[in-house]
């Protein structure tokens, strides 16, 4: 059964720890998600960009792979299923489609049309026992073709969509998507201060959770971060075990080009940088 994120979310930042949300684009993806946060006994978050869900063919075909792998694996702990920076029109889609949770990237739009689209949303998921995310101020680095440089949000306008009454806030602190480059300046713990001072209990999210160094990220979490986004870091190890494979020409061997032999490095790979990741954010045994 798909959970709002809410209830995990306040108890991580009661709790000062924080739930992983890990995209998923296939079959493979999905499965070593859930099974390690089964095995590890810790809520989770499987996220879902738009671009992933017309990948998976649309998010009727998300919702239904999802559930029914919950059901044969028997998974207990705490998922939330959650469409990540979504427009308006695909948070729409993924409420019909039995999404349980959505994020409303309305950060490019003037903040008064931010406020008005967001509210509109907080009425419809509220109704649905949804749990809603807003953004304020771009995340930087490249997210679906938008290109963003990092930069700070205003501590102003995040309490001003807090209160609307969103489940949780994603607050540009200096993060960006993706790799991080050399001449990366690191998060501003001013900006994410500043933030919570105004905000309170609500649970803040870090978007490009790929790159940061632990003694930031374990700040962060401090500073009332509840929720953190990892997607390029599991693509990575994919690749990186999916190439050793093939390059050690494993898949010539016998039946090793079957792709359950194929795929079963990358996903193994998936799963050890998943359960990495829930150690760091101290996610382990919450559920």
């Amino acid at each position: 059964m798909l959970v709002s994120a809410k209830e995990m979310l306040q108890k991580a930042k009661a709790g000062h720890y924080a739930v992983g949300q890990f995209n998923i684009n296939n079959l493979e993806w999905t499965k070593a998600i859930l099974q390690t946060a089964q095995e590890l006994n810790s809520p989770v978050i499987l996220g879902v960009s738009e671009g992933a869900g017309k990948y998976m063919t649309g998010y009727k075909t998300v919702v239904g792979m999802v559930n029914g792998m919950m059901e044969e694996l028997n998974i207990t702990v705490p998922v939330a299923l959650h469409l990540d920076h979504g427009s308006y029109e695909g948070c729409l889609k993924c409420i019909e489609a039995g999404f349980s949770s959505i994020m409303f990237d309305g950060s490019h739009y003037p903040i008064e049309e931010n406020v008005a689209k967001t509210t509109e949303l907080v009425k419809i998921t509220a109704e649905k026992g949804m749990s809603l995310e807003a953004e304020v101020g771009s995340i930087g680095g490249e997210e679906d073709g938008v290109i963003g440089k990092g930069e700070c949000a205003d501590p102003k306008e995040c309490k001003a969509i807090a209160d609307l009454g969103v489940t949780m806030l994603a607050a540009g602190i200096g993060n960006i998507h993706g790799k991080y480059p050399d001449n990366w300046e690191g998060l501003s713990f001013e900006t994410l201060d500043a933030i919570q001072q105004l905000t309170g209990d609500m649970p803040l999210v870090l978007h490009g959770g790929t790159g940061i160094p632990e003694d930031m990220i374990k700040k962060a979490i401090s500073l009332g971060v509840a929720k953190i986004n990892v997607n390029t870091e599991c693509q990575l190890a994919f690749a990186d075990a999916t190439r050793k494979y093939i390059e050690a020409g494993k898949d010539l061997e016998g039946k090793g080009f079957d792709p359950r032999k194929l795929l079963a490095p990358g996903a193994e790979a998936i799963k050890a940088t998943v359960k990495e990741k829930m150690e760091l954010f101290g996610s382990v045994g919450k559920a």
